[in-house]
This record gives C-alpha cells, sequence and structure tokens, in this order.
C-alpha cells in the first residue's frame, strides 16, 4: 500500500454528509432501519447483505424475533402529544412491545426513563431480550406532567423474520486478513456508532481500488448480538485473522483512545501505539477489560481470542453526551472525523509496510561512502537520516520488522521505512518475503 496524501478536510465533510443522511433512521439490532442503513451505504460500497432467521441458535443466543416501529405517542386528555416518537426516536424504549391504553399518571411513570442531571437531554434505553414497554423524555418535560388520563400508543410488530447485517471484502495478495468492525444497531446517536460506521465505509472506499498485501473485511453488524452471529457462521475463517480493530466514538474533540486486545501485545496493539506516539498528539491507551465494552468481549472471548482492539476518540461511556439526544450532529465535527480516519489508514499502512530484512554485507560495516550515504555536513536533518539508515541496517537480521527497528531506534516508523527504501536501493539489505 502506498502512502497517500489525503486532505482530510474533504473527507471529514464527505464522512459528516453520510452520517447525516443515517443519522434520522430508527435502528436497532433488527428490523428495517437496519436494512435502509445497509442501503445507503452501499451507494458507497458494494457490501453483501446477510439475513439470519429468527429462532437461529448462534453460540448460546437465539436470533430473537425481528422488530419494527410505524409509530408511538403519549397524549394528555386536551389530545397534545406529550411525547411523539416522530420528533425524535430516542423517545421510545427501544424493542418496546405494542401498546395502546389509557392510564393514569401513576402508572404511566412507571414506564418512563429520564435523566435529573441533565434535564434538557432525552436518554437511550433499550429492553431488547426481556418484553416491555416505555417512554423516554427530557427531565424537563417530565416534570410538565399533570395530573390525569393519558394515551398511550405503541404501535411496533414483533415477527419471524431477520437479523441483518453487511459485509465486505477486499481481496489482497494475501488471504491474511485485517477485519475491521463497527454497529449500526443505534438509532440517531452520531458519535456512539455512526462515526464507527461512517468512517468504517469511507476507508473501505479508500482501500477498494489499491494495491494491498493483506485482505480487509469490513462488517456493519448490530452490537453483541450481531458479532457472535458472524463469529458462529465464520468459524472456520478466523484463522486467516492477523489483525481487528472495532470502530467507534470517533467524531468527538478528545484525544484518540486504543483499548488494547485481549492478548494485550498482538501485533496489532504495537502498531497502534506506535500511530499514536508517531503523530505526536495526546492519546490514552487502556488495557482490555472483560466488565466493559461490547464487542470486543466476543471476538476476544476466551474460546475465539482473536487480536481485536477498539480504537476511539473519547471512549464510550466517558463522555456525558453518551446514549442520550446531546451526541447529535452538532457534537460531532468533521475535522475530528476527518482526522480518526487518518488514523486508521496509517494504522494500515504501518502493517503492511512491517516487513523483516536481511543485511546483504553483515559482516563489520559495508563502505557507506562509496554509496554516497555517508554525509560529512553536520545538518542536524542529515545526521538524523544517517541515524536512520546504520539502525536500519544494523537490525536488519531477519528476526526485527520495520516496527521492531522504529521502537528501539525512537525514529518514526515512517522515518524507518524510508531508511529501508534507501538501503534497498543501495544493494545493502533485500526483503525478506
Amino acid at each position: 500500500m502506498e502512502d497517500i496524501k489525503m486532505d482530510i478536510d474533504i473527507y471529514g465533510l464527505e464522512i459528516f454528509k453520510l452520517i447525516e443522511e443515517l443519522y434520522p433512521i430508527c435502528r436497532s439490532i433488527t428490523g428495517n432501519g437496519v436494512r435502509s442503513t445497509l442501503e445507503i451505504i452501499k451507494k458507497h460500497i458494494p457490501i453483501t447483505v446477510h439475513e439470519v432467521a429468527s429462532g437461529t441458535q448462534v453460540l448460546d443466543w437465539v436470533i430473537p424475533e425481528e422488530w419494527n416501529v410505524v409509530d408511538a405517542f403519549v397524549k394528555d386528555e386536551q389530545g397534545i402529544k406529550v411525547i411523539d416518537f416522530k420528533k425524535s426516536n430516542l423517545h421510545l424504549l427501544n424493542y418496546s412491545s405494542p401498546i395502546h391504553k389509557f392510564l393514569q399518571l401513576d402508572e404511566l411513570k412507571e414506564h418512563l426513563y429520564f435523566l435529573p442531571d441533565h434535564p434538557e437531554w432525552i436518554p437511550y434505553v433499550t429492553s431488547y431480550y426481556q418484553k416491555n414497554w416505555g417512554f423516554c423524555l427530557s427531565y424537563d418535560d417530565y416534570n410538565k406532567l399533570t395530573d390525569g388520563i393519558y394515551e398511550v400508543f405503541i404501535d411496533t410488530s414483533f415477527k419471524a423474520g431477520n437479523l441483518t447485517y453487511g459485509e465486505f471484502l477486499i481481496k489482497g495478495q494475501s488471504e491474511k486478513e485485517v477485519v475491521i468492525s463497527c454497529y449500526l444497531c443505534h438509532p440517531s446517536l452520531c458519535n456512539d456508532s455512526l462515526t464507527g460506521v461512517a468512517i468504517a465505509a469511507f476507508l473501505a472506499k479508500h482501500l477498494k481500488s489499491r494495491k494491498h498485501y493483506y485482505s480487509y473485511r469490513f462488517l456493519f453488524i448490530p452490537e453483541t448480538i450481531g458479532s457472535i452471529t458472524w463469529l458462529h457462521f465464520n468459524e472456520d475463517k478466523l484463522g486467516k485473522i492477523e489483525h481487528g480493530l472495532i470502530a467507534t466514538c470517533l467524531g468527538d474533540n478528545g484525544a484518540m483512545t486504543y483499548k488494547k486486545s485481549r492478548q494485550g501485545n498482538a501485533k496489532i496493539d504495537k502498531v497502534v501505539e506506535k500511530v499514536l506516539i508517531d503523530s505526536g498528539n495526546p492519546y490514552n491507551i487502556i488495557e482490555f477489560d472483560p466488565s466493559d465494552g461490547s464487542d470486543d468481549r466476543q471476538y476476544c472471548s476466551t474460546g475465539f481470542n482473536l487480536p481485536f482492539g477498539t480504537l476511539m476518540r473519547t471512549k464510550y461511556g466517558c463522555f456525558p453526551e453518551y446514549h442520550t439526544s446531546a451526541d447529535n450532529l452538532d457534537f460531532i465535527k468533521p475535522d475530528y472525523l476527518g482526522q480518526s480516519l487518518k488514523y486508521y489508514i496509517d494504522i494500515l499502512y504501518y502493517l503492511e509496510k512491517d516487513d523483516k530484512y536481511l543485511n546483504i554485507y553483515p559482516k563489520g560495516e559495508p563502505n557507506m561512502g562509496k554509496r554516497n550515504l555517508y554525509r560529512s555536513v553536520n545538518k542536524s536533518e542529515v545526521k538524523n537520516s544517517q541515524a536512520v539508515i546504520f539502525w536500519v541496517l544494523n537490525f536488519s537480521d531477519g528476526q526485527h520488522s520495520l516496527l521492531d527497528i522504529s521502537y528501539r531506534s525512537g525514529f518514526s516508523f515512517r522515518e524507518i521505512c524510508n531508511g529501508a527504501k534507501i538501503l534497498c536501493e543501495a544493494g545493502l539489505i533485500q526483503k525478506i518475503e
């Protein structure tokens, strides 16, 4: 893969436009919202859509009934809608059962969810695997409710249908795979969910017409049940997976944060850390935690233990807007989206270029002067370039990769790559195939 100079501002705006298009759709772990989302993604990359029937056993789980929404509201005695799904799909408890009743306020309150600490925000609440119904509203609106009879109407359906997910494989020179996974089950939430979906789509778009060593598999799945389903049906393919990343929470202004794989020292962990170091920007690295997260718990579960990390900006659950109506289009910015995409592209570049080399003249130091590789001019940039060359030459022993040399020397990965290129052209080292 060539090192591409990209206009991150243009990419950021395009990613933001895709999120704008996806934002209004009511999504869940099943249903037409997921299908509509995948149809929009299809405009950018030719994904394959898979449908798995309700009732199908997947590992220790069962695919649930498909859930779809037509409408939902609560009306007061004057017929005014005090809660309206059509104004915000977060108003409805996700996976709510259908109901049409007239209830006293005290009965209704048992099914209302709000955030006293953030009185203007609507929370995002789900009840996937336990039949229930409910509404979410701002605490300010909750406090406006007065005693009386309320009409409660939820027009939803549960039926034998399917769980839907999207997949896109870009074949490389090798069958070894890098997997980029994102979840698309959240309704109108931008940073948590949609930024990962949109950046994954544009990363695939960026890769599909370029030459590369690895094959790249992109998964657009509902959270947890989607990764479990994919793992169930693709266990025979898992041996091909060399590296994996989960993309989420990539549009806010926080420093880049990487959650390591369960293995902790997998190559993907080392590569992401070096990309973050070389960027010169603030970053955070956190250890794998099986009590926290979602799809990483599935990919990194004991029986699979795949090398999957999660690359995000502010970690999910660590920004106040998380799982609320405040995680909206105003919360994310095109600049941060473009920058996040660049980090992902850099990671794949490091993976692609991290080769091992063999010094053709390992006994003593080869004559650098006659190859015009030794400079006596006392300039810092010349001295640095020369130092890089000596580092690469000395550690091209067939054991150390360029990433190893970059870590040990303190030079950036790109500087080390450039040193390797110079030495190859001079006939002093050769790549081990």
